[in-house]
């Protein structure tokens, strides 16, 4: 009975992840992965991330270091591959100029915005006179209260 009852959970556990036979050649794949992101997580890096996507560049990379790669050419065969945002500092050239400079320009825009808007919006607000009654008639408002307190 217990048997039945625990065999269903083997099915769900996955085989841990290898990690390179050489401590030289996994030490210089973290250091890569750590300033490459995750395609899938997009917050994370690579070294950091447990996505499929992940393990699969990591095994790519031990590969292409056991291969004798260097690091710039690794780093080059992703990024021909998945393109310049899988790094996590793009260089600068025309296809990344809105990653670089789209938000200071966005912030700009939104500040300016407010600013028309709020001159625009004192501009139309009207300074409005009181009477001579609607005075009197507030002090009387005001002096009822502080009696009211006093009391």
């Amino acid at each position: 009975m217990v048997l039945f009852l625990v065999s269903p959970f083997n099915t769900w556990a996955k085989e841990a992840i290898p990690v390179a036979e050489d401590p030289e050649i996994e030490k210089r794949m973290l250091a890569l992965t750590v300033d490459l992101r995750c395609l899938v997580c997009q917050n994370e890096s690579i070294a950091d991330s447990r996505a499929e996507f992940s393990n699969d560049i990591r095994r790519e990379i031990r590969e292409q270091i056991k291969a004798n790669k260097t690091d710039k050419e690794i780093v080059q065969f992703l990024v021909d591959r998945y393109g310049d945002f899988v790094l996590y500092n793009p260089p600068m050239k025309p296809t990344t100029i809105l990653l670089w400079f789209g938000p200071v320009i966005l912030f700009m825009i939104g500040l300016g915005s407010l600013v028309v808007y709020l001159r625009r919006r004192r501009l139309q607000i009207e300074d409005v006179a009181l009477s001579p009654e609607q005075i009197n008639e507030a002090e009387a408002l005001l002096n009822e209260d502080k009696k009211g307190k006093n009391v």
